[in-house]
């Protein structure tokens, strides 16, 4: 196999040295200040030359890792080892069936599945028995013959009649959605293209309510399809390109609710299932600034919201007549509160206090309150699969750094916690043989930094130890701690894995975050870099042994802190990387950047916010420095973060920085999330561990 670089070069497969991209210098002048771009050719993507150049990058990262494919495929052969590969989720009953999913053995793809629930049955038939099984959807069958398969809407029409499911081949989050007749088997002719996430049905099956994007990939518009025939009925359109649109079916399924977000501002509206035609109410005016959701819960709405409350209160409104809010828990400063589930006899609030999260539980027409205790110092709770209103009931899902994914039923009366199942690890796993711990670091500005960390048991603190740090830091989102086989395959190298609560994450509450976007996003990489210290210094590790990983938002911290602070690390995992946010951030006509604009600043308009984004930009700011070694993994198809960020970064380090060393491995048929089948990702997890360990010195 050979490709050809933009300069005319031919590569074969063994090639002598990292590809050069040719410089085509691109100039652009903002607020007085002209940028030459010299990679920008790289963001045409259907061009010969950019194509060339991703596969000599591919062909030059496949050399210069040869040495490790023995200890890719170990590595692959103890996630898979692992794993048990045949297994089944926890059925969750709805209506007249039980639901959930099935793996095989050599399968890549789930397979959704449901069977009749007997009167009075609390529980599915116990073992492998499962009479009347009926398979809803095969993700093997429908990714046969392709290359990349990812699902996105699955629905099931409250009479459990119909299933609305959408499909992505390409990666690019554009998804095709069909409907399938659950009781003769038949997928209708009804087909709609382009469709996004997120479907509602009326109450009688007979109405699909489903979004479209425009050019610029937001999704702004909300159809009404009658099932059946080719009647598509725009029910709503929002204008304003800072603001995205959802919808869904509240738990009680009587309302149709339309959610409109924008970073910092949320409009809701709700249409009765029942008379799906009718126009939607809006239970709230916008008003910038204000953020809130609702939940139905019998005569009234819950309303979640930031309004005077930082960290969020819950109030209700009559369903009959929105309008007043009427409080039902006050705002209370370092609790944050981040949703609200409704059920006849109780609520249950997913919320955050002291980096940790946690579900409180109110019975219906009481005041009292408890919250849920769990035994570890480190943990992640919610709910999860409660399709079901009327119960007195609830299932969470409960994991740590060293416990496998559990799922529970808890009593919400008798508060009485029944485990149903913890994720299989095979191969003799002992969670006494790990250990998790939280230490914090102190910012340049004294804010103390959360550090969660998992170690395998009796590791010296001796400063020998291998250690990669993960960190994201970005849109509220928070990396609480997890659990994960593949990271097992470090723990038994002797590699510490530690995670940053960096702020610009919501590990800590909305101030939290508030302090690690716009004009303090720098908190965000130097919260980063405080916490690498803070490791070496407990004794830990030393940088010679430290890698530092991230992806998407959390790419952009790894680009960041590279140009900062490189003397801290031994290597750098940036996947799909947001490495260029000044460029795409000054152009509207990309999927996502208005939007963004909220969260980054608009440096279009704001002198103050160019110039800021344009100082922390890892694109804007690499110089003639020593780097530490650099992974940049990305997807052809990623329409959140694109191919050309990393592309032109790492010909951009290769030309400013030569002496260093730069790697770029591009999945040509994948998205955002990287392949699509669990092999292909175990596989992709080999490659990213196995450079990790190749790194610090644990091959």
């Amino acid at each position: 196999m050979c490709v050809r670089n933009p300069a005319g070069n031919v590569f074969p497969v063994t090639i002598e040295g990292p590809p050069i991209a040719r410089q085509v210098p691109s100039e652009r002048t903002f607020h007085g200040d002209t940028v030459t771009d010299e990679f920008a050719w790289l963001t045409v993507k259907d061009a010969p030359e950019t194509l060339a150049l991703l596969e000599a990058e591919n062909a030059w990262t496949d050399q210069a890792t040869a040495h490790l494919e023995d200890l890719r495929g170990t590595v692959f052969q103890e996630i898979r080892s692992r794993t048990q590969e045949t297994d089944l989720s926890v059925p969750t009953r709805k209506g007249a069936f039980w639901y959930y999913t099935r793996t095989l053995e050599g399968k890549q793809y789930g397979i959704h599945c449901r069977m009749p629930a007997r009167p009075g049955e609390t529980g599915p038939p116990a073992g492998e028995d499962r009479p009347g099984e009926q398979v809803l959807l095969d993700g093997n069958e429908l990714a046969e013959g392709k290359d990349f398969f990812a699902l996105g809407t699955y629905d099931v029409s409250p009479d459990g009649t119909w299933l609305a499911y959408s499909t992505d081949f390409a990666g690019d989050e554009r998804f095709t959605l069909r409907v399938k007749n659950l009781t003769t088997g038949e997928v209708l002719a009804d087909e709609i293209a382009d469709a996004f996430y997120g479907s509602a049905w009326s109450a009688d099956g007979g109405e699909l309510f489903y979004i479209t994007v425009d050019e610029a990939w937001r999704p702004y518009r909300v159809w009404r399809h009658t099932i059946g025939t080719t009647e598509d009925t725009l029910v709503y359109e929002e204008p304003d390109e800072r603001f995205w649109v959802g919808v869904e079916l509240t738990r009680s399924e009587n309302f149709i609710v339309i959610d409109t977000q924008s970073k910092i501002t949320s409009e809701v509206r709700v249409i009765p299932a029942g008379r799906p035609t009718a126009e939607p109410v809006v239970i709230a005016e916008r008003r910038q600034g204000v953020e809130y959701s609702i939940e139905h819960h019998g005569h009234r709405f819950l309303i979640l919201h930031n309004h005077e409350a930082e960290d969020f209160a819950l109030a209700s409104t009559s369903v009959d007549n929105p309008g007043e809010w009427v409080e039902l828990i006050p705002h209370q400063p370092g609790t944050r509160l981040e949703s609200v589930d409704a059920f006849t006899r109780h609520i249950v609030i997913s919320l955050r206090r002291d980096g940790l999260t946690g579900l409180r539980v109110i019975a219906d027409g009481s005041t009292a309150a408890y919250d849920m205790a769990f035994p570890e110092p480190l943990y992640s709770v919610g709910l999860s699969g409660n399709p079901e209103y009327d119960t007195s009931s609830v299932r969470i899902s409960y994991t740590s750094l060293v416990t496998p994914e559990s799922v529970y039923d808890v009593d919400l009366v008798t508060r009485a916690m029944t485990l149903l199942k913890r994720k299989p690890v095979l191969g003799g796993y002992d969670p006494a043989d790990y250990e998790q711990f939280r230490e914090w670091a102190t910012a340049a500005d004294g804010t103390r930094v959360p550090i969660s960390i998992v170690a395998r048991k009796g590791t010296e603190r001796d400063g020998s130890a291998p250690t990669l740090l993960y960190g994201y830091g970005s849109y509220e989102h928070s990396i609480d701690p997890y659990f994960s086989i593949p990271r097992l395959s470090l723990l038994d190298r002797g590699v510490v894995f530690a995670i940053a609560h960096v702020r610009g994450g919501g590990e800590m509450g909305r101030q939290w975050y508030e302090q690690g976007k716009m004009l303090t996003k720098k908190n965000t990489f130097t919260d980063f870099v405080a916490a690498a210290e803070a490791l070496v210094r407990s004794r830990w590790t030393t940088p010679a042994r430290l890698v530092a990983r991230g992806g998407s938002a959390g790419g952009l911290l790894m680009g960041a802190v590279a140009n900062l602070a490189p003397e801290a690390f031994a290597g750098i995992l940036a996947e799909v990387p947001f490495v260029d946010p000044l460029t795409t951030i000054l152009d509207p006509s990309l999927p996502l950047t208005v939007t963004e604009w909220e969260e980054w600043g608009n440096p279009l308009e704001s002198a103050e916010v160019y110039a800021y984004m344009k100082s922390y930009s890892p694109y804007e700011n690499v110089i003639k420095q020593a780097y530490p070694r650099i992974l940049a993994v990305t997807s052809l198809n990623d329409t959140r973060v694109l191919y050309h960020e990393p592309a032109k970064w790492v010909s951009r380090l290769r030309s400013v920085a030569p002496e260093g060393n730069y790697l770029l491995k591009t999945e040509m048929g994948a998205g955002h999330a990287g392949p699509s089948g669990r092999y292909d990702s175990w596989k992709e997890e080999a490659f990213n561990l196995a450079w990790i360990l190749d790194v610090v010195g644990a091959a």
